[in-house]
C-alpha cells in the first residue's frame, strides 16, 4: 500500500484543517534472551534436568507451525504531526496491510 508523506487533516489542537506529516509507528522490540520466563534462562538455571517430558520447555512446539499462524497482515498505525503547532496524534484504527510504503 502506498501512502503520501504529507496530507491535509483536521488537527484537534489547532481546531482546523492543516497539513500533516505522516510517520509509520514502529513495531515493538523483541524481548531479551535472559528475561523472566525465557527458555534460555530456564536452561541456564537447570529448571528441567533429567529425563522425561520437559513440558513447557520441550523441544517441539505444542502444535504445528502452520496451524498456529493465522494472520498474514498486520494493522499499521500512523502518527500524524501537524506542521503548524507541531503536535502529533494518531488514527483511531490502523489500516490492515501487508506492506506500507510512504512516498
Amino acid at each position: 500500500m502506498k501512502k503520501p508523506k504529507t496530507t491535509n487533516r483536521f488537527c484537534p489542537s489547532c481546531k482546523k484543517k492543516t497539513e500533516h506529516k505522516i510517520k509509520l509507528l514502529a513495531t515493538g522490540v523483541k524481548r531479551g534472551t535472559l528475561r523472566r520466563g525465557s527458555l534460555i534462562r530456564a536452561k541456564q538455571r537447570n529448571a528441567m534436568p533429567g529425563m522425561g517430558n520437559k513440558g513447557k520447555f520441550g523441544s517441539k512446539p505444542a502444535i504445528k507451525k502452520w496451524k498456529r499462524k493465522t494472520k498474514n497482515t498486520k494493522r499499521n498505525v500512523f502518527i500524524y504531526t501537524c506542521k503548524e503547532c507541531k503536535k502529533a496524534h494518531q488514527s483511531k484504527k490502523g489500516l490492515r496491510a501487508s506492506k506500507v510504503i510512504l512516498e
